[in-house]
């Protein structure tokens, strides 16, 4: 594809504008890892939610979301959007907790939470297996996203694609910081928006597309594989049970507090608590992931929705795509390359605005994972375990030594993934069955290290044991190995809490006077810490349950119907849109009622 001149001098002014603001403020990320790693604590909530939605809007997304609407309709949708119900309970439950922990990264709590050579042992295998295997296969999947891009606007190999990323990421990763990458998020965000409406606008205004009337008549009278409506927001639960059980029911119901992905953590974690920790306040923890909670669902979804719709009238089927670019490389060819494909339809100038976001959109989510990772193997593996008792200094040269080690490991698993939706499954189902543990530890004294232990060794067998009956043809399918793994990982869990070793009392009483989490689940703790009735009920009125369950119910409601009359309006649905405009109302007038008492 070429691209004129003025393309080049936007996308460069892009870029330009991201990278060159992130300069003035990295030079604080060197004088300590406090700095290089959570910002010294002093980052305002508008800031952090900007960050998480930014770091979200990866060049990897709106591929994924036009893999699941050309196999499985908009409707497919909701096996991300299932997580809502996470997001929002972090906001209400958790974020003020992880404030109050004052640890610098979410694997620190570890050694706070729990107690012995378990809370250690724990704390140190998750810094690799998250922070290096883990964190490798997510920035595999970000650049296996650049690569497909680059493949069908420049006919790039992997390697040249990885080879100008990898030059870009790393030398700015291991200046920069956190401070950084937070603003190259800032400016990242609204530029990548301004491009992919832009890029929404152009494809429904295509003249085989004809508009948005155009685009819903079409795919109204196009049947979809195993004859899914592409258009429904809902799935059909009379004609096509399975489907509707794979991608509605079971992440509605089961996955959204049993599974770990990142960015949706239960009960948070990874950069979303990285940017809690780094957060002024606890109000500023907690306003950050309302803020990204609302944009990553509400703002950003149906730019990339009405893309890959536009796309299935374009490119009725793969081979229409292998056509149009007969260069390219057939290993890349997937459903989540119609994204990249429809760019060619952008006018001169737009294009060049779509190439700086992507680049930046890239770099972005790159450098957030390369930060977060090498904050993992530094702090809580390194300094924990190797070297404790070094200059600060020295273990920001070391954060960014592992920075480099960690694009180099990604870049390296680019080579073995084919779609973004392949590695969405991968991480979904190692990830199976440790979510509830997460939610349930800031409750439960009960909950111990082994307890995790076991949970991650369970659910890693478990996808083991799967992989290796696939080879055979014999694994059960995807949703049902998700709930068997869950169910497995979850007895065992819970028997090692009531069977395996013990948190020392001195462990549990100190964590309690830190965080002071409320519920009945510290009941024994709250005694043996000498609390009185009085302090008691005082923690419970704080922790305000009643309330907390309230603006979660509201939030997820406000959420939802926003992103439903938003869809329903750009269908020309009005009396849907209507209705779910009152919804909105209605359940966004209580969830800001319910965050002015819990703010006040």
């Amino acid at each position: 594809m070429h691209l004129h001149t003025l393309d080049w001098v936007i996308a460069l002014l892009a870029v330009a504008i991201c990278f060159a603001p992130a300069l003035f403020v990295a030079k604080r990320s060197g004088k300590s890892t406090a700095e290089f790693f959570a910002s010294g604590r002093s980052v305002p909530w508008w800031l952090a939610g900007l960050s998480m939605v930014a770091t979200t809007f990866s060049s990897d997304t709106p591929n994924l979301v036009a893999n699941f609407v050309r196999t499985e309709g908009v409707a497919g949708n909701w096996r991300w959007w299932a997580f809502t119900l996470t997001g929002v309970s972090t906001v209400f439950f958790y974020a003020k907790l992880w404030r109050r922990s004052g640890v610098l990264t979410d694997l620190e709590f570890y050694e706070l939470r729990y107690s012995g050579k378990a809370a250690s042992a724990v704390r140190g295998f998750r810094s690799i297996y998250l922070g290096l295997l883990f964190n490798c296969i997510i920035m595999a999947t970000v650049n296996l996203a650049a690569c497909k891009i680059a493949a069908i606007l420049f006919g790039f190999e992997r390697w040249q694609t990885l080879l100008f990323v990898g030059l870009l990421n790393v030398v700015f990763a291991t200046h920069s910081g956190l401070w950084g990458v937070l603003v190259i998020d800032m400016v990242q965000f609204f530029i990548k928006m301004s491009a992919v409406i832009a890029a929404a606008y152009f494809a429904v205004q295509l003249p085989q597309v004809g508009g948005m009337s155009g685009l819903v008549h079409k795919l109204s009278n196009l049947p979809g594989p195993h004859g899914i409506h592409y258009l429904n927001m809902l799935p059909d639960f009379t004609n096509n049970w399975d489907l509707a059980v794979a991608i509605f029911v079971i992440p509605i119901t089961v996955q959204w507090w049993a599974s770990w992905y990142p960015g949706a953590e239960p009960g948070g974690g990874s950069y979303i608590a990285q940017r809690m920790l780094a957060s002024k306040t606890e109000k500023d923890a907690l306003g950050s992931t309302l803020f990204f909670n609302l944009a990553h669902y509400v703002l950003r979804p149906w730019p990339w929705i009405l893309v890959g719709l536009a796309s299935l009238i374009v490119y009725p089927q793969l081979s229409d795509i292998q056509k149009a670019f007969p260069n390219l490389d057939p290993k890349l060819l997937g459903h989540d390359i119609a994204f990249p494909a429809m760019l060619r339809f952008l006018p001169v100038g737009w294009m060049g605005l779509m190439l700086g976001g992507l680049i930046a959109a890239n770099s972005s989510t790159i450098l957030t994972h390369l930060n977060w990772g090498a904050s993992y193997l530094v702090h809580d593996f390194y300094r924990r375990f190797v070297k404790t008792d070094a200059p600060d200094k020295h273990y920001v040269v070391a954060g960014r030594i592992a920075t480099v080690i960690l694009f180099v490991g990604s870049s390296a698993m680019v080579f073995a993934l084919d779609t973004a939706k392949d590695s969405f499954d991968v991480i979904m189902q190692v990830g199976a069955g440790t979510g509830l543990i997460y939610l349930v530890r800031w409750f439960w004294w009960r909950v111990t290290a082994w307890c995790e232990i076991v949970a991650m060794v369970s659910s890693f067998g478990m996808s083991l044991l799967f992989l290796i009956l696939k080879k055979y043809d014999m694994a059960p399918g995807t949703y049902q190995e998700l709930l068997i793994t869950i169910a497995v990982t979850t007895v065992l869990w819970v028997t090692t809490a009531y069977v395996g070793p013990q948190t020392s009392n001195e462990a549990l009483v100190n964590f309690y006077h830190k965080v002071r989490p409320g519920g009945p689940g510290w009941q024994r703790i709250r005694v043996m810490a000498g609390v009185s009735a009085a302090e008691a009920a005082a923690d419970s009125e704080a922790a305000a349950f009643p309330m907390s369950l309230l603006g979660w119910f509201a939030g997820c409601i406000t959420i939802w119907s926003a992103l439903f009359t938003v869809g329903n309006f750009l269908y020309g649905r009005m009396d849907y849109f209507w209705m779910l405009l009152a919804v909105f109302v209605v359940s966004g007038a209580a969830l800001i009622r319910v965050v002015n008492r819990l703010w006040r």
